[in-house]
């Protein structure tokens, strides 16, 4: 009567998720026995209920319950243990594992992993099950270690790692409206700040040209603007740059000496269109530009406008056969004095072969041996307080402005 309390007792704790304490002294294993039992934690022996001889207070193992699955107090037939049977064999040592685990927790599907909890599943990991390398000698492998049961519930481990990802701080899109480029364009595409740009860079180049006027060339030199002046003349040369430069930003202008065929000082507009137009032609025909070479021509006439009222005046031809862009125009006029060109004329032999284009006295050479401090390839600014460099520097920006209206869109 006596056993049978305590075996309800036993039953009740084992219901209400309390587990009893063993005895302090396992029997010893049979040595004759060479079949392992169930591995049991470090520390921890496993006995049977029926070895108690007295009840005993019911002592919660929380070690056990956060370190191992609680043990099973049924017999080898699934059921309890018939009382005073012998307790089961103690643990045999296994191999201690070579390599890391190789398979997932696993456990029976016939062990109720809530008995023992009070109907609640334990929160701690199941013990991991793994595969050892070839036994050491002496020593018997438990095969229930080795590998799950067959039929068992595989359990996925509660441990998870982050999945390696991209930083999507770099992995942004460029071309997203958000973000360094958005900002960048946005700015750039402002008005305002191309104003302040503008006017910015243009006190600078100004200091520079300021301090240093040979800078002007280097500093907007360039890009996909390529024109050649047919004369090496520095007074033609530097007015068609500067031109270009200011309409276009940047621009390549360099100069060419070349021949015009006609009188050196020619007398109407169409001597002076026909000299413009020869020093293009002469600059082709001897290879010194390419075909489709867009060229600037400047050539100085003088032309009776009014009854003996005689004016200088320029003409500026740009040819660009690559764009099919042909374009005339002419400089201001510049009066000369009666007595100048008369003089000229008397300075020129009747039979000079070039007589039907003009002189062979320039109206700028009468002044220069006439007026004194005045030279003869610069003496407008004598007479109007306006260089010549500066008349070709006018004409030759509204020759830019029309060409840059005529090209195609691409190439400005």
């Amino acid at each position: 009567m006596k056993m049978h309390s305590l075996f309800l007792r036993e039953k009740m704790m084992e219901e209400s998720g309390i587990e009893s304490t063993p005895p302090t002294t396992p029997p010893p294993p049979p040595p004759s026995s060479g079949v392992s039992g169930p591995q049991s934690p470090p520390g921890v022996s496993s006995f049977a209920p029926g070895g108690f001889s007295s009840p005993v207070p019911p002592v919660a193992l929380t070690s056990m319950q956060s370190s191992a699955p609680p043990l099973s107090l049924s017999g080898p037939y699934g059921g309890p243990a018939p009382l005073g049977a012998a307790a089961p064999l103690g643990p045999v040592l296994s191999a201690p594992p070579m390599g890391p685990p190789s398979t997932g927790f696993s456990v029976s599907a016939g062990y109720d992993i809530t008995r023992g909890h009070a109907g609640r599943t334990p929160q701690t990991p199941l013990m991991p099950s793994f595969s050892s390398a070839s036994p050491m000698p002496g020593i018997i492998t438990n095969p229930m270690m080795q590998q799950p049961v067959s039929g068992g519930l595989d359990v996925s481990s509660p441990i998870t790692f982050p999945e390696d990802t991209e930083d999507p701080r770099v992995a942004a899109d460029d071309s997203a409206p958000g973000g360094l480029w958005g900002f960048i364009k946005g700015v750039a595409g402002n008005h305002m700040v191309k104003t302040v740009l503008d006017k910015t860079k243009h006190s600078v180049e100004s200091m520079i040209t300021t301090l240093d006027p040979g800078m002007a060339p280097y500093i907007k030199s360039g890009g996909d603007m390529d024109v050649v002046v047919t004369s090496d003349k520095e007074v033609k040369v530097a007015a068609v740059r500067d031109a270009f430069q200011e309409v276009f930003g940047l621009a390549m202008v360099t100069g060419e000496a070349s021949q015009s065929n006609i009188a050196p000082q020619p007398l109407g507009y169409a001597a002076g269109v026909k000299g413009a137009q020869e020093r293009i032609d002469s600059l082709r025909r001897a290879a010194v530009i390419h075909e489709k070479q867009p060229v600037v021509s400047v050539e100085n006439f003088i032309a009776e406008l009014f009854p003996d009222k005689w004016f200088d005046i320029g003409c500026l031809i740009l040819d660009d056969p690559g764009n099919g862009i042909h374009l005339e125009t002419f400089t201001q006029a510049t009066p000369v004095a009666l007595e100048h060109v008369q003089q000229a004329q008397a300075l020129t032999p009747p039979d000079y072969n070039l007589r039907w284009s003009g002189l062979l006295v320039t109206v700028g050479e009468v002044l220069e041996r006439n007026v004194p401090n005045v030279s003869r390839t610069d003496w407008h600014q004598a007479f109007t307080g306006m260089s010549r460099r500066q008349m070709i520097y006018s004409a030759a920006k509204a020759l830019a402005g029309m060409y840059k209206q005529r090209l195609p869109s691409r190439t400005v």
